[in-house]
């Protein structure tokens, strides 16, 4: 035992946890934790297998003998986030993705890695079993229905898995990835001044990973850095002009379907030669939600041909992921790698924009879309996106 109060320090600095955090855990004082890593005392016998689970390592690892079980939580961990990631829109394999997840801390129960995976995957069930839904508030707005959304048991675990990995989590990616999820699940469900106390903790805008990242750099590395930001403000900003479309239910169709033109516009504005490279898929979607307003708008032409620039883009993000480009065109863009993403090159995204349109929750879309396909340029577009 000679070593195990040096252990329980390089691992607790591994975590980035506190002293105060570790004690709080295990239910001790932080004085005792101190006197452990002095090696002045060491912790009961009955206690290792606490903090053995606190720090997501075996007994044998807590006392520095090496072995396999970081790489396996890796691996398991990498096998649930990528099929959780093939349910991207509707359930193809979410049954087995949360059993491998659950199965998985079974095995390493209380590991933050493998919690994480089995949340997100939670977060991504309710939205691909049940899905998300909206309902018209008195003023004209979209509101999320989030009485519906209270009863999907899916996010109600979710959450609570959430809230206690941001117990221990300090820093880092799962961190964010975390707060992020759960400011979304607080939102469906209605919570919306938990919400507002985790965006009140996190920083600036400016003090983002990817404006940061410029003060990280010099010269050439810089202006990447720069483009990098620039891409993702503009990715966001997009984001962000839907949301407030889709949430202002007194935006008439026709200045909803401009306004949806215009982000196709910033991108092509800062990317040259059309070169959007992943934000294809994004403006493949804008384009389909863009039909359905023109559609309203009783423009039946232009949204069959908003719904050909959708197949379009979609076609080029099919292609683009065999191919070997690496940069953006644009001279905003030129140093920034086109990165793909985890997407899977043997899934055609061409041919699942029938089933996903128009992508996003809006009022009676499946009436708008029963019009849509009544139309014969329907079938015509789902043939050609079908291939």
């Amino acid at each position: 035992m000679i070593k195990l109060g040096e252990r329980i320090k390089e691992l607790r600095l591994r975590d980035g946890r506190t002293q105060d955090a570790l004690a709080s855990a295990l239910g001790v004082t932080a004085q005792a934790v101190s006197r452990w890593e002095k090696a002045i005392c060491y912790p009961d016998m009955e206690m290792l297998p606490s903090i053995a689970n606190y720090f997501g390592v075996s007994i044998d690892e807590l006392f520095g003998y090496d072995n396999d079980r970081s790489k396996k939580v890796e691996m398991l961990a990498a096998r649930i986030n990528d099929m959780n990631r093939q349910n991207n829109g509707k359930d193809v394999s979410m049954d087995s993705c949360l059993s491998l997840a659950r199965e998985a801390l079974i095995e390493f129960p209380g590991n933050e890695t493998l919690t994480m995976a089995l949340a997100s995957a939670l977060y991504n069930a309710g939205y691909v079993r049940r899905g998300e839904h909206h309902i018209v508030d008195a003023d004209g707005y979209s509101i999320y229905d989030t009485e519906r959304h209270k009863r999907y048991p899916e996010w109600q675990e979710a959450i609570k898995l959430y809230e206690k990995l941001l117990q221990t989590i300090q820093d880092g990616k799962l961190r964010q990835k975390a707060v992020t999820e759960l400011s979304q699940l607080y939102k469906n469900i209605g919570e919306h001044e938990k919400a507002m106390r985790l965006a009140e903790s996190a920083p600036d805008l400016t003090a983002s990973k990817p404006f940061l990242r410029i003060n990280a750099f010099d010269g050439k590395s810089a202006v990447a850095a720069g483009g990098e930001a620039l891409l993702e403000t503009v990715q966001k900003s997009a984001e962000l002009m839907v949301q407030i479309i889709l949430a202002d239910g007194t935006i008439q169709p026709q200045a909803a379907a401009e306004q949806l033109q215009h982000i196709e516009d910033i991108f092509t504005l800062i990317c040259s030669e059309q070169c959007y490279g992943i934000n294809l898929g994004l403006l493949s979607c804008i384009q389909m939600l863009r039909s359905y307003y023109l559609w309203l708008a009783d423009q039946k032409g232009e949204a069959f041909f908003a719904l050909d620039n959708a197949l379009s883009h979609a076609g080029q993000l099919d292609e683009l992921r065999g191919s070997t480009e690496e940069y953006y065109i644009s001279p905003l863009l030129h140093y920034v790698r086109i990165n793909i993403g985890e997407a899977s090159a043997d899934c055609e995204f061409s041919a699942e924009l029938p089933d996903l349109w128009p992508w996003w929750d809006v009022p009676n879309q499946e009436a708008v879309k029963r019009q849509m396909q009544d139309d014969s340029r329907w079938a015509d577009w789902e043939r050609r996106a079908r291939g």
